[in-house]
């Protein structure tokens, strides 16, 4: 599910950083937290998969203008349904029925808020100074908690006048220093800064203060004097946890999965261990970067590489130590390490990924014959992103070998369709690859289609586990994965399958995709970056896979302690689960094989086992071509093999329509597909 911080007028981009790395820090992975612009709330049917929308710190006037009517009418209706809402200082005043700020000032607005979720008013500033786009008037607040005193970040925010008499309002923390606005609190003189309200089925958290505001995200100026004071109490190792465990107590209470830990450290990078079946690879790589030595600097467009001989101890250029490095942030920027070897690091080195166990499946599976796609790769326990530290790099880019991959353990900044970006945990198997298709290529129009191809390669890796050939498994082939268009898969869930059948084989539920209930849960996501250079074009393909993690929803192994259940039934024995180094081995070589068919044929040769292998067969579903809401139901009827645009017929009319997969959404539960903003 996801959390949708809103980032269109009226917003501050501070505001939005701050919410997304502390909210990113407390609930992932169990939630994607992803910024989000005014047009994708006003024409996206977000709301389904969306378990909280947040509205930062800012103004709310330009709010209003582009929100007040449809935008509020759905940001309402997903909260009365059940969806939360968290309003931080702006926001805060934004989703109080009335908002009254600096009355008699010329920075005085005043007047009625549509959402309404606290029935009363949120009256400001609680403490005056406050100056748009300035740090003129912050300061570190006290705040009365039940578990004591917390500092929280203040900057304009308002009080919530006589929250304690509303009913369904809960009062979360008052303001303990007099505040400096008039707010009629309640005769123990109450002054209310963050409050929880009941509203339908749903719930919204609202604050006059910043407790999602992180010390590791503040730069004040040596000239804001008000600013480094409030930065310097703040940052008291004390203050900043109580923070952190106030605003978790916050998050839980409006009903989120939450860490317990609030002390997790920003993740290191580690280095990227490079590694090649084909020793030459890496000469080549050497000379063409001119990589000599130790220590070989590499700037890039968006990052700087450092290369290191097998020699080096890696603790020596390990970057910065973990008091230096407090936001996620920062990670982006640090130098990427890189180690070029020919001998392999031991476990120890990697405790999470064996490179050795990887390399003698993928020579087993491949039968000696060595091909291009994964015989060169590269290892990294913690780093960015695996998609951009190719993608976003066109220097180094252009001298990767094609059929380079790169898997890691751990991103940081992961990469998702529409700029979706979140921390993977680990048990994900992220990886990219790189496929190079020169110009000159015959069958070059068929790489749009090139996801569709890499999709059903997962699916057969998945379902061919142990086996060396793909689609055929050694018990595996009953494990109930889908593709859903373009190239999404997703897996029944465990509660889901049924008894075994007469006959020795599992059975599952019928698919069901127009019910209410969701059968299914994704497992796999993936996206396609492409670039053109020097008659060539470059596709990073990145995905990952849900192999062993319980969070956001379900993985490989989970769904496969249920198959084995039902295997016990039948006397069967049980299935090994499955394994980071022999799947991705698996995955690759089965991407190999699919790929040299592909690169001559395109497509069409798959479409049989494609249709085999999606959950979209005659599926009806409802289609909103134009984005105006005007919806057609159809018929799904294929895709092209050409451009893998998917094929659906209108039901009423008989006409055909052929829909773009980058250029519109589908949402499989409830048959909808739409135009993207």
């Amino acid at each position: 599910m996801n959390v949708l911080v809103y980032s269109g007028p009226g917003t501050t981009s501070e505001s939005v950083k701050h919410c997304l790395e502390s909210l990113r820090l407390h609930l992932s992975p169990s939630y994607a937290v992803v910024a989000v612009s005014e047009t994708a709330i006003l024409n996206d049917p977000w709301m389904h998969k969306t378990a909280v929308f947040v509205m930062p710190g800012g103004a709310d006037l330009p709010m209003c203008k582009v929100l007040n009517g449809e935008g509020n009418k759905k940001i309402s209706q997903f909260v009365k349904k059940g969806g939360k809402y968290i309003g931080f200082c702006a926001g805060g005043y934004y989703a109080s029925e009335r908002c009254e700020f600096e009355v008699g000032t010329n920075m005085e607005v005043t007047g009625p808020r549509e959402l309404s979720f606290f029935p009363g008013i949120d009256r400001g500033c609680a403490y005056k100074g406050f100056l748009y786009e300035t740090h003129k008037g912050v300061r570190s607040t006290p705040l009365q908690t039940d578990n004591g005193l917390v500092y929280n970040y203040y900057n304009g925010g308002g009080v919530f006048v006589n929250a304690s008499k509303y009913p369904n309002t809960e009062v979360l923390a008052t303001y303990t220093e007099p505040v400096e606005v008039t707010h009629n609190a309640s005769d123990d003189e109450l002054t209310a800064a963050v409050v929880l309200c009941k509203v339908g089925k749903g719930a919204a958290l609202l604050t006059g203060s910043h407790p999602e505001y992180t010390p590791a995200l503040m730069k004040p100026a040596s000239d804001e004097s008000d600013y480094i004071k409030t930065f310097e109490t703040l940052s008291q190792p004390d203050n900043e946890e109580k923070r952190k465990i106030f605003l978790r107590d916050c998050l839980g209470k409006l009903g989120l999965k939450v860490n317990q830990d609030v002390n997790m450290s920003v993740p290191h990078l580690t280095p990227i261990y490079l590694s090649s079946l084909k020793p030459d690879v890496l000469c080549q790589l050497r000379q063409s970067l001119h990589i000599e030595g130790t220590n070989h600097r590499h700037e890039d467009a968006n990052d700087t590489f450092i290369f290191h001989t097998e020699e080096e101890n890696d603790n020596d250029y390990f970057i910065k130590s973990s008091e230096e490095i407090t936001n996620l942030h920062d990670l982006e920027s640090q130098p990427k390490h890189i180690k070029i070897s020919n001998e392999l690091p031991s476990h120890k080195i990697t405790p999470y990924f064996n490179m050795a166990t990887y390399r003698e499946e993928y020579k087993k599976l491949s039968n000696s014959k060595i091909g291009g796609i994964g015989s060169t790769f590269g290892y990294c326990e913690v780093i960015t992103s695996t998609n951009t530290i190719m993608d976003k790099n066109p220097g180094w880019l252009r001298h990767l070998p094609h059929g380079f991959a790169v898997t890691a353990t751990t991103q940081v900044s992961g990469r998702g369709r529409g700029g979706n970006v979140w921390i993977n945990p680990k048990g994900v198997m992220a990886t990219s690859v790189l496929f190079k298709v020169p110009v000159s290529s015959p069958n070059k129009t068929s790489i749009v289609t090139l996801q569709y191809l890499c999709g059903l390669a997962i699916v057969e890796s998945i379902l061919g586990y142990g086996s060396d050939e793909p689609g055929k498994g050694v018990g595996y082939e009953e494990m109930p994965i889908k593709l859903k268009w373009p190239n999404d898969i997703y897996s029944m869930k465990p509660q889901y399958f049924t008894e075994t059948s007469s006959s020795n084989t599992i059975t599952s539920s019928s698919t069901t995709l127009d019910e209410d209930e969701e059968k299914y849960a994704k497992i796999s996501g993936a996206l396609i970056n492409s670039q053109y250079m020097e008659n060539c074009f470059y596709l990073v393909w990145g995905v990952g896979i849900n192999v062993s993690n319980s969070a956001p929803t379900t993985s490989l192994n989970i769904v496969l302690d249920k198959l084995n259940e039902l295997r016990s039934k039948k006397g069967l024995s049980p299935l090994p689960p499955y394994q980071h180094e022999l799947l991705l081995a698996k995955m690759l070589h089965t991407v190999e094989e699919f790929y040299s068919v592909f690169e001559k044929a395109g497509l069409k040769p798959f479409l049989p086992l494609y249709y085999k292998r999606w959950l979209h067969s005659n599926q009806i579903v409802d289609v909103d071509a134009n984005g105006d809401g005007s919806r057609r139901k159809c018929l799904i009827k294929g895709i092209t093999p050409e451009y893998g645009l998917l094929v659906v017929e209108d039901v009423k009319s008989g006409e055909i329509l052929e829909l773009q997969p980058d250029g519109n959404s589908f949402d499989i539960f409830r048959g909808l597909i739409y135009k993207k903003s």
